[in-house]
């Protein structure tokens, strides 16, 4: 199994509620004992939880399904099904979870979100227990189960650190890593040599560090999938700042003002506005300069660039000349720079989510022995067993869903007035036009 891995697709499906049962109580001399069947258990959900010790998505490489349990069926005598276990699938911190089909984002591991319930279970079926009324004393029907909720999602793992190293490969990325943390990234020379992204923890002292990450070589179209350059970029967007390093020495005949050019147009290419992050330029491998060459290497980069507020700081990741300065100055700029973490904002809701998978009949009706009108179908049903009415959030998503699937339409076509009283499933609403 690969040691590392950023990308995963699959499927999820949370567990299907239990049905209601249908019984009747039986005891000797007892002829005509009441309804007693029981409700069936909830099905469980699917949560996606922060796991502190993976770093990786390599538990979900080869994909799959993963399910929740059903919900048991109820029982004679009044017995409740048991409700499923809840399927709880841990991810590393930092990881992006996005509707496949679409691309949306349901939920971004990180920050404060430690723990998400992406698909909730259907709930569990009432039995004919809770049916008996004064004019049907002997039910028959009871109520079935809430359907499972299937969907698959595309994980993204996008890794959280204070500092991005950056730059073309073979610019001593990995071996300046290797020589301020405790990590130890593969080293030699050939392009892509790193092959994913290394976290190290950088102290400076007993009070002060960072966590740097080694962000594999970009080459130039990376943006638009050249190479495996996009295939990383996305473990640039949280880092609050960019160390830009650069072969000051040309030793590979590029020239290090145009190795800038050309990653900062990446960065750009990928994310609007990721070249305007903070950065440090890490002029490396000043060992290969003789006096003269060095000064005029740094002279045309500190030109180019320290009038934009970009440092320009010499160093040899090799002989470890002026990496101290460096990390200071790292350190210096980090500390300016806002502490939260870039959390990426849900384009779906959990509602929505589940209600785009809603199939079946509506019917609207007038009941006339009641005197309301009347919303029923198995639809409607499975959306009220995921929609929190008490809050605002689910109400106002309730009354979208009216709208979008036509039923105000409908109550409307046969008549209703405001004051009227709407029937769904148990709840009942005194309804008002929208205005």
């Amino acid at each position: 199994m690969p040691d590392f891995v950023d990308r995963a697709r699959i499927f999820i499906k949370s567990g299907k509620g239990g049905d209601g049962h249908v019984s009747f109580y039986r005891e000797k001399f007892v002829a005509n004992g009441g309804p007693d069947g029981g409700d069936g258990g909830r099905g469980g959900d699917v949560i996606f939880e922060v796991d502190e010790g993976q770093n990786t998505l390599s538990d979900y490489h080869y994909g799959g399904k993963y399910r929740a349990e059903n919900g048991q069926d109820g029982g004679r005598k009044r017995c409740t099904g048991k409700s499923g276990s809840d399927l709880i699938l841990k991810v590393p911190e930092g990881t992006v979870i996005k509707e496949a089909a679409s691309g949306r984002i349901i939920a971004d591991m990180s920050g404060d979100n430690r723990r998400m319930v992406v698909l909730k279970g259907g709930r569990g079926g009432t039995g004919n227990m809770h049916y008996a009324t004064s004019t049907m004393q002997a039910p028959r029907y009871a109520k079935p189960g809430g359907e499972a909720t299937e969907v698959e999602v595309l994980l993204e793992l996008k890794v959280i650190a204070d500092v991005g190293l950056v730059g073309f490969p073979n610019v001593g990325k990995s071996t300046l890593l290797s020589r301020v943390s405790g990590a130890r990234p593969k080293i030699a020379n050939y392009h892509f040599t790193t092959l994913h992204p290394h976290l190290g923890v950088v102290k400076l002292d007993d009070e002060r560090s960072f966590v740097m990450a080694d962000i594999p070589g970009l080459i130039e179209g990376a943006a638009e999938g050249a190479g495996l350059g996009k295939e990383f970029l996305r473990h640039i967007e949280r880092t609050r700042l960019l160390i830009h390093v650069v072969d000051a020495a040309g030793s590979e005949g590029r020239d290090p003002l145009d190795d800038i050019r050309i990653i900062n147009t990446e960065l750009a290419g990928y994310h609007a506005g990721l070249e305007n992050r903070p950065q440090i330029i890490a002029a490396n491998k000043i060992e290969l300069l003789g006096k003269e060459d060095r000064e005029a290497v740094l002279q045309k980069l500190r030109e180019a660039w320290e009038s934009r507020g970009v440092p320009v700081m010499p160093i040899s990741a090799v002989t470890g000349e002026g990496i101290p300065e460096l990390l200071n100055k790292v350190y210096e700029m980090r500390c300016s720079l806002p502490e939260d973490t870039l959390v990426f904002t849900p384009e779906i809701e959990l509602d929505e989510l589940m209600a785009n998978q809603e199939t079946g009949e509506i019917n609207v009706f007038y009941d006339q022995d009641e005197h309301v009108y009347a919303v029923e179908g198995t639809r409607i049903e499975r959306m009220l067993g995921y929609t929190n009415l008490e809050s605002e959030k689910g109400f106002a998503f309730f009354q979208k869903f009216l709208r979008e699937q036509g039923i105000l339409e409908q109550l409307d076509a046969l008549g209703i007035e405001d004051g009227d009283t709407v029937r769904l499933y148990g709840h009942q609403f005194t309804y008002f036009k929208e205005s």
